[in-house]
């Protein structure tokens, strides 16, 4: 028996003490990790950037410990978000706004997958922006306004509720105070107010990328030409300008334009500027053929989109559903004055009672959803341009709504 104890002493002994320096070594699995860093880029409009600073910081707090965050946000227009991609999709943004008619295009190319939880974004929007945010019945994007349209902004101080019904007499008494009436011809999405009520047509054919378009035609009460002639005497009209937003605002700031054709995103800078004169409107009707044409409208959605190709793509889900949440978009609506696209959010009584909306609301009778090819913005701005020009090129109003009409339309 001695000699058994004392042949497995020294195991014994070596066994305890490599028992105690594995006590004395921190187990690696049990060391405190710390936080991976995420490192996100947001891409939204320039004017957004105090609004996202206040989302990110919220953001930040509300996932405080499990990440150390780098959020960067990068201005890009919501009308250019699908083009800026196009170019470097995989080095694009993780999280994007985008306007919806861009969606097809996103999703055709790969930049968009399938939302994970659908329904629950299904139930928490309206039908229509839900209905803007997807593609054959499945959701690629989060919908985060349901105001994407335009109207019409007056100043009360040159105008009563009878003038603002017909353009032709908001030409004449902004010509005879020797002010402005604007209204951005640089884009389609704003010309297509002339066209949409007069039984000539554009949209998207049924392969989700080439338009059908006639707004060049000869026949019908109204013919293309007839809209052309009433543009024209528009554009030569001393009481009417054509300009983009920036133009706008600066011309409502310094009572250069008394009102003017543009979408809630300004509606707060404008209130701000006429203060108790601040009007809002649904749009006027024009004199086309002889006749009062009510002026139409495209209606659309901002949404929030997920890179596909995102290397946080996890966190730039958690992100996107973030921005798009209730809370936010009821910040969004306060500082931002845009109309939510979440029921709960749309239907408070703050939203409900302002003027923009309500001139929204009041347009929507005369508006459709934007579904449109990318083949139709650029033959638009260059018959627009030659019209604000004089046609320079001395060609036939219908050969100029011919040439617009075959880009339009090219496959």
């Amino acid at each position: 028996m001695k000699k058994k104890s004392s042949k497995w002493l020294p195991v014994l002994l070596l066994a305890l003490l490599l028992t105690g320096c594995r006590r004395n070594t921190p187990d690696p699995a049990k060391e405190q990790q710390l936080p991976d860093t995420i490192a996100l880029t947001v891409w939204a409009a320039e004017e957004d950037e105090e609004l996202l600073r206040q989302i990110i910081d919220g953001f930040k707090a509300e996932y405080h410990g499990q990440a150390d965050f780098e959020i960067t946000y990068e201005p890009q227009s919501e009308s250019h978000c699908m083009d800026a991609l196009m170019e470097n999709l995989e080095g694009g943004a993780d999280v994007f706004a985008f306007a919806d008619d861009q969606l097809n295009t996103l999703v055709a190319a790969g930049a968009l997958e399938p939302i994970e939880n659908a329904d629950a974004v299904k139930q928490a929007n309206l039908p229509e922006a839900v209905l803007a945010a997807s593609v054959n019945d499945t959701l690629y994007a989060l919908p985060l306004t349901a105001d994407n349209g335009y109207f019409l902004y007056y100043n009360k101080k040159y105008f009563t509720e009878q003038d603002i019904a017909s353009f032709d007499r908001m030409l004449a008494i902004a010509a005879e105070n020797g002010k402005k009436v604007s209204m951005e011809w640089s884009s389609g999405w704003y010309v297509y107010s002339f066209f949409g009520n007069t039984g000539l047509t554009v949209g998207l054919n049924d392969d989700g990328i080439t338009n059908y378009c006639t707004w060049n035609s000869t026949e019908g009460d109204i013919k293309g030409a007839d809209v052309g002639r009433a543009m024209q005497n528009m554009a030569s009209h001393p009481g009417f300008t054509s300009t983009d937003d920036a133009g706008f605002l600066e011309g409502v700031k310094n009572d250069t334009i008394i009102a003017g054709i543009n979408g809630v995103w300004n509606a707060v800078a404008v209130e701000q500027a006429w203060g108790k004169n601040f009007g809002a409107a649904k749009l006027p009707s024009y004199t086309c053929a002889g006749k009062q044409v009510q002026m139409a409208s495209f209606s659309g959605y901002k949404l929030i989109g997920v890179n596909a190709y995102s290397q946080n793509r996890e966190w730039a889900a958690k992100l996107a559903e973030w921005i798009a949440n209730e809370e936010n978009q009821k910040l969004r609506f306060r500082i931002r004055g845009q109309g939510p696209s979440n029921i709960n959010a749309a239907s408070s009584g703050e939203v409900q009672s302002a003027p923009a909306i309500a001139a929204l609301l009041e347009q929507s009778e005369y508006s459709c959803l934007q579904r449109i090819g990318g083949n139709f913005w650029e033959p638009v701005s260059t018959f627009t341009a030659d019209i604000l020009s004089e046609n320079p090129s001395g060609k036939s109003l219908q050969e100029r709504l011919d040439t617009m009409v075959e880009g339009i339309t090219a496959p």
